[in-house]
């Protein structure tokens, strides 16, 4: 009875607009418009999204190009294979830190602790390993897991007591900041052994050119294959999906990138293991957010949290586990950063790192007010940051104009993000 009072209840409603069920029977899935209509297609679809705010790493990546354009111009020696090189092991800490960060983003709140936390990584490391002798893997992990730890305490305070994110993390970088110069003791500085472990995250290099071709191979065989496997699976359930021509064209063009860097590091010193080790977290991390019902629950919660409590999701363990994974990159982030200085010392996580780390975040297209990101814009953002820095040293401009380009950009990135929201708010998606 109730179905048929339900049906009668739409069909009235048809009636009363049938402008509004004009447009509910024409509606069409962009993606299944794109497969029937070819580059008419793609040129719809491209107003749609431009309408809708949506247009995802596009201005990322020509703001991008944009920069290394003008710093080229500037200076012949920034595109050279050594620099380019200098630029990919330099962005590796940074860009760790800010994949954690894209966790706590996508909840719709904020970690301020990364930057110390980093910094007690690289003490513990080199306390336990190079002051007490321990070996260095045990070390190593240990230094790591102080970062889950950290990471865990904050989530608690956060989601049982429910003090917010943003008091709870600015009390651990203070709390962590003194935790790790108490660790370091009274000399400060603790050089790291640079055969050891932690030295070889940022100095080795594989320099067999088989290797930079051979990780090249891999990344896109690895799109190619999750790219036609999820148009596939879309197919089966009976769901638009993107043609199998279009799936081809972006693995040619990603082959193209991905093997003119591998020919760019040949030229220098080879592939870094950093850049292996970076690639392979953020193939990890975006599997677990997309692929993954964990994943979609953080993304769900980012959305409502009302909703996703209503749903059944465990809110608190979800926020509790995603400020761990903040603390645990952070403390390999900190790692890395240390593997670059080849020491631990008292300014380890101080300076613009936190500052840096939300911006690559932001700017790599992960938006502050939650449920909108990729671990992939933590690549995108970093690469701008230090492509900047870098930028500005060739051309000897002093620290403080490097901060307020950064800031500048990170302001622009952030303006650029709330009148998405707002339009797609008004387009009916927010």
């Amino acid at each position: 009875m109730s179905t048929d009072k339900t049906s009668a209840t739409a069909e009235d409603h048809a009636v009363e607009n049938p402008e509004a069920a004009a447009a509910a029977v024409t509606a069409v899935d962009p993606r299944l418009l794109v497969r029937e209509e070819g580059l008419k297609g793609y040129v719809t679809e491209f107003k749609r999204k431009m309408k809708a705010g949506d247009l995802g790493s596009l201005p990322v990546v020509i703001g991008l190009i944009a920069i290394w354009i003008i710093f080229q111009s500037l200076n012949s020696n920034f595109l050279t294979a050594g620099n380019l090189s200098d630029i990919s092991v330099a962005m590796v800490g940074t860009g760790m830190i800010a994949v954690g960060i894209v966790f706590v983003l996508l909840l719709g709140e904020i970690d301020l602790s990364v930057g110390s936390v980093s910094g007690v990584a690289g003490a513990t490391f080199a306390v336990l390993n190079v002051s007490n002798g321990m070996n260095e893997w045990l070390a190593f992990v240990l230094a790591i897991l102080t970062g889950t730890a950290a990471g865990a305490i904050h989530g608690y305070v956060f989601a049982r007591i429910g003090v917010p994110a943003f008091a709870v993390t600015l009390a651990g970088l203070l709390f962590w900041n003194g935790f790790m110069l108490q660790v370091l003791g009274s000399n400060g500085t603790i050089n790291l052994d640079s055969e050891g472990v932690v030295a070889k995250l940022t100095s080795y290099y594989f320099t067999d050119v088989a290797a930079a071709y051979g990780l090249a191979i891999v990344v896109t065989a690895a799109y190619f294959l999750s790219s036609y496997s999820g148009n596939r699976r879309r197919e089966a359930a009976g769901v638009p999906s993107r043609p199998l021509s279009e799936t081809i064209v972006r693995t040619a063009l990603l082959a193209v990138v991905t093997f003119a860097v591998a020919i760019l590091y040949n030229q220098y010193k080879g592939l870094p293991l950093a850049v292996v080790i970076f690639i392979a977290v953020l193939l990890l991390t975006d599997f677990v957010l997309r692929r993954t019902s964990y994943g979609r629950k953080i993304f769900a919660l980012g959305g409502s949290v009302e909703a996703s409590r209503r749903a059944g999701i465990n809110v608190e363990m979800i926020r509790i586990s995603v400020f761990a994974i903040s603390g645990t990159f952070a403390a390999i982030g900190g790692l890395f950063i240390a593997s670059k200085i080849a020491s631990a010392n008292q300014g380890a996580g101080a300076g613009d790192l936190l500052m840096n780390a939300i911006a690559a975040s932001v700017i790599g297209g992960t938006s502050l007010f939650g449920g909108r990101g990729r671990t992939w814009n933590a690549l995108l953002g970093v690469l701008v940051i230090v492509s900047i820095q870098y930028g500005l040293a060739l051309q000897g401009i002093a620290s403080p104009i490097q901060y307020m380009i950064t800031g500048g950009v990170l302001l622009a990135t952030v303006v650029i993000d709330a009148i998405t929201r707002k339009t797609q708010k008004t387009a009916g998606r927010a």
